[in-house]
């Protein structure tokens, strides 16, 4: 699931993006409820399951695509295409192997830097930072978040 946030000229400002069980009802409106502030404008591809957005507080414009080529051609996903063909092309061209069970942390960090790529000066000094501060962690625990992310 991606939720691209735009300023008043349309332009990404963040990105949050989370490995979902599939497209249902229950599972978009329990990750709108965690993710999304009510009253928020969610603007979606028409798909029925995105109607669970209303449910948790949201506005919800429907614009139908159709599928197929000239769905990518609507003005009003054209960042949330980019983003997801940059996030395809970030992950396939960083890692050789791509694992189901580590694609959360895949999406969170690209989103992590997408999120500051405004401040850079910031990232190197953040991370030195939590790393000096993050106790040893054994690999049973690392491997259990992995099941929770």
């Amino acid at each position: 699931m991606a939720a691209v946030s735009t300023n008043n000229e349309g332009h990404p400002i963040a990105m949050n993006m989370h490995v979902i069980k599939g497209f249902r009802l229950e599972e978009i409106a329990d990750w709108t409820k965690k993710h999304v502030e009510p009253g928020s404008l969610i603007v979606s591809d028409g798909l029925p399951c995105f109607n669970a957005v209303v449910k948790a507080g949201c506005y919800h414009t429907k614009i139908v695509t159709g599928g197929g080529a000239q769905s990518v051609t609507k003005e009003e996903f054209t960042w949330i295409n980019t983003m997801i063909g940059n996030v395809k092309n970030a992950i396939t061209g960083t890692y050789h192997a791509i694992r189901a069970n580590h694609l959360q942390r895949y999406l969170a960090e690209f989103c992590y830097r997408f999120n500051r790529r405004f401040q850079l000066k910031d990232m190197l000094p953040r991370f030195i930072y939590m790393a000096v501060r993050t106790p040893p962690m054994p690999q049973k625990l690392l491997s259990m978040a992995e099941s929770h992310g």
